[in-house]
């Protein structure tokens, strides 16, 4: 399959029956909406599961998805984030469980992957936390501009909201954060990417 073939090309062809093309968009872009899940779930496992469901329905709304121009990856971080949400509807009173449990104590484990998936996971339930005491609208751009780099044009896509709007959520978010995590205090990085907040 040709690697310069655009997102709307592979999911036209992948829409004509050619799995390699759905295939080469799961590679381009799992990664990313692995990881945004995870910034947005705080968890490793359930990040795979919403990134199954992203693109599961990725497939479902693919004649929706074949009228974007560009990179699909605006569009999917718009459908994660719903699946986020969704989920956190369904698991609510198992997080605030989870929550209230102490950290593990530590113990000495051979599995050095065990040890850094656990510190991720108490790092972005600290995030979370305050992530938590923002409103929705203020979550959903700190997630796309903070914490997946995404540029302000492109949050709005995936927001299907005004770029203005991006802009003063973000800045209301920003100041609210840096007061629960001053300079150098974030257990995860919480400034825009020099380009991708800019353009």
């Amino acid at each position: 399959m040709d690697e310069s073939l655009r997102d709307v090309d592979l999911l036209a062809l992948a829409v004509e029956g050619r799995g390699d093309a759905f295939g080469q968009l799961f590679r381009r872009h799992a990664t990313v909406v692995y990881n945004h899940c995870f910034r947005r779930l705080g968890s490793w496992s359930a990040a795979e599961d919403a990134t199954s469901l992203v693109f599961l329905e990725m497939w479902r709304q693919r004649d929706r998805a074949v009228h974007f121009e560009g990179s699909l990856v605006p569009w999917l971080l718009g459908v994660a984030n719903n699946v986020v949400r969704n989920l956190h509807r369904a698991r609510r009173r198992y997080d605030a469980a989870l929550f209230r449990i102490p950290p593990p104590s530590a113990e000495p484990d051979p599995a050095d992957d065990v040890a850094q998936r656990l510190d991720d996971e108490s790092r972005m339930r600290a995030v979370l936390r305050e992530l938590s005491r923002l409103n929705r609208g203020e979550q959903d751009v700190v997630a796309m501009v903070l914490m997946s780099g995404l540029s302000y044009a492109e949050a709005a896509t995936a927001l299907d909201i005004p770029i203005g709007t991006v802009r003063s959520r973000l800045a209301r978010a920003r100041k609210r954060l840096e007061s629960a995590f001053p300079a150098g205090r974030a257990p995860v990085r919480l400034s825009p990417c020099d380009e991708g907040a800019t353009r």
